[in-house]
């Protein structure tokens, strides 16, 4: 069998008539080969170029049988590109190392000297195992992009005011696509309503359920001339339906009518929305119930709270709040209060921006371990009356 395109494949050995023997044999094979005498060669390659496969040898320049060369080599190639299959050779095999190898990253190992047809054929195989692999990964990814495609299109965009309230969101995900979201559904001409939740679990998993609960609270926001609680009791009783019993959500449901300024809300074990009145007191907007999809007994309370001009509600995920806990310490509601502070006066979209990025800062170059998810509501004096 031979390629129509030649598979290249990069091989290393520090003694030259072992790479020489090597060329031969692969290029009389209907491979494409490119040598190499020293791990920094290898690695030098691999970052510059794409190869389908790497054969290696497991000694170099530090030590003749111990291997641990080569295998270090496994495991930075296996970091670089964990789908690239790599075939490691020594002359000093031993069960013990080969295993180690293979934990490495590995994906075959040789024993010097070796047979000729059996090395073609393992090479020819994981070739077309690895080419497998790649195309695999790369129709995940695509899917992995559509789908976060998709969940951004479900997040409302901008921000906007409505009658004597201004309102912006952002939602920075962890991953490709998570389990927070924000919305502000349509709720009539009269009112402006607001929900912010968190769904267990992470990634395409949690981005269905998100999507599933974004979607049974729309449509029961229909009714909103319901009180808030039988709004939440309908959206609990579908969303456990409808989910496996060890899921669940947070969630902070607010409506608001700007002749009053009041802004009625249920909040089911969702972090607490920071209040920040014109005067610099503060409030929390405490839970009224527990979290949604997990008991089948379930009820809520309803909460109002004022919002006059240039009071400031900040709704938040509890990625924002536990931000940098993995390393270091977390960024914590004082932080948070302390952000909004310095940013209430700022145009609403800016102050989104301006408390994502005291967030983001504060992670500094660690991961980001969880979605962050804010969305800030304040409230501004009515238009002057003409003349």
């Amino acid at each position: 069998m031979r390629f129509s395109l030649p598979a290249r494949v990069l091989i290393a050995d520090d003694q030259i008539d072992v790479l020489i023997a090597l060329e031969l044999l692969l290029k009389g094979g209907g491979l494409h080969t490119v040598s190499a005498s020293s791990p920094r060669e290898v690695l030098a390659a691999v970052r510059t170029d794409s190869f389908d496969a790497v054969l290696i040898d497991l000694n170099y320049t530090r030590d003749t049988t111990s291997g641990q060369e080569g295998l270090e080599l496994v495991s930075q190639l296996h970091a670089l590109d964990p789908d690239l299959p790599v075939l490691v050779m020594t002359a000093w095999g031993s069960i013990e190392l080969a295993v180690e190898a293979m934990r490495r990253g590995a994906r075959d190992f040789v024993l010097k000297p070796w047979d000729n047809r059996s090395l073609l054929e393992t090479l020819r195989a994981k070739i077309e195992e690895g080419g497998r692999e790649r195309r695999k990964h790369k129709r995940s990814a695509e899917d992995l992009e559509i789908a976060r495609q998709v969940q951004m299109n479900l997040f409302p965009r901008g921000s906007q005011s409505f009658a004597n309230l201004e309102y912006a969101g952002r939602c920075v995900q962890a991953g490709a696509v998570g389990g927070d979201y924000y919305d502000f559904p349509d709720v009539g001409p009269d009112r402006f309503a607001t929900v912010i939740a968190d769904v267990s679990g992470k990634g395409i998993p949690a981005a269905l359920l998100m999507a599933n609960l974004q979607a049974t609270l729309r449509s029961q926001c229909q009714n909103i001339g319901r009180p808030l609680t039988s709004i939440l009791r309908s959206v609990h009783a579908l969303f456990l339906e409808s989910t496996d019993p060890h899921h669940f959500a947070t969630m902070f449901f607010g409506c608001y009518e700007p002749g009053s300024r009041r802004l009625s809300y249920v909040n089911c074990g969702h972090n607490p929305p920071l209040l920040l009145r014109a005067s610099g007191a503060f409030e929390k907007l405490e839970p009224t119930g527990t979290v949604l999809g997990l008991l089948p007994f379930w009820d809520c309370g309803q909460s109002d709270v004022l919002l006059c001009a240039g009071d400031v509600a900040l709704l938040y995920s509890d990625g924002v709040t536990e931000a940098g806990r993995e390393t270091r310490e977390e960024f914590g509601e004082t932080r948070l209060l302390d952000s909004l502070a310095r940013a209430r006066t700022l145009p609403i979209h800016e102050l989104v921006e301006s408390v994502m990025t005291d967030v983001r800062t504060w992670l500094g170059g660690a991961d980001q371990e969880d979605d962050l998810t804010l969305v800030a509501l304040r409230g501004v004096a009515p238009p002057a009356s003409p003349g």
